[in-house]
């Protein structure tokens, strides 16, 4: 699917800002909690996704990405507390959100379509 090579470029570009959230976090901010459940969600988005290309069948290949929303759902969580803590500012926290947002729009069109066609 040309989507799934989307998904995982924006993916794997998302995961690697959030470990950089997660560095500064702890460097900057000293803060150890949130940014250990916001790296944790954060890459395990891409790497379900990656995860779901080598699915042994469609049924895996649509709970890998299930469970790649489910962990784009948390990060938007966790982002969104971060800045109504004051961790990281509006500008921020809006930049990160709306990569967030796509990745979950790609992820609900992808299980969409491959629901579909599993019928």
């Amino acid at each position: 699917m040309a989507s799934d090579s989307i998904l995982l470029d924006k993916s794997l570009k998302f995961a690697a800002r959030i470990v950089k959230l997660h560095k500064y976090l702890i460097k900057e901010k000293k803060e150890t909690i949130i940014s250990k459940q916001i790296i944790r969600s954060g890459t395990s988005i891409g790497a379900n996704a990656n995860e779901a290309v080598y699915g042994v069948s469609k049924a895996d290949f649509i709970a890998k990405l299930q469970i790649s929303l489910k962990e784009t759902a948390e990060t938007e969580y966790w982002l969104r507390l971060l800045v109504l803590s004051e961790y990281i500012t509006e500008q921020e926290g809006s930049s990160l959100l709306d990569d967030c947002l796509e990745i979950k729009r790609i992820l609900v069109s992808t299980l969409n379509t491959a629901k579909e066609n599993n019928k």
